[in-house]
């Protein structure tokens, strides 16, 4: 199933008081469950990774990550907020994809 994008700051904060925290090298996941039988999903890049390009960039790279990991993620009711970092806009793609897999098998 598809998840659900995150668009409203309250959604985000939600994540992030009531969430876990899991860091990887390429990127950061933070996950809530919530009480849907469908995730949700959002996608955040902070100014000091870089001007609105490279902000944009990595928001993109980040989105295909998730579209192509998140189809073997079988567990639903869950809010997924994906932070970028500085590394994500020259890591490996591969890396990334890899960074993401071993975020997801670490939700409880």
């Amino acid at each position: 199933m598809q998840p659900i994008r995150l668009k409203k700051r309250k959604q985000f904060v939600r994540v992030a008081d009531k969430g876990q925290k899991l860091v990887a090298s390429g990127l950061i996941l933070l996950y809530a469950p919530n009480d849907k039988d469908v995730n949700g999903i959002g996608f955040t890049v902070t100014k000091k990774i870089g001007n609105a390009v490279v902000r944009n960039r990595v928001r993109r790279r980040l989105r295909e990550v998730v579209r192509l990991g998140m189809s073997k993620f079988s567990k639903t009711g869950y809010d997924f907020v994906v932070i970028g970092r500085k590394s994500t806009l020259d890591r490996p793609f591969e890396k990334l994809q890899k960074d993401f897999a071993y975020l997801l098998k670490a939700v409880k």
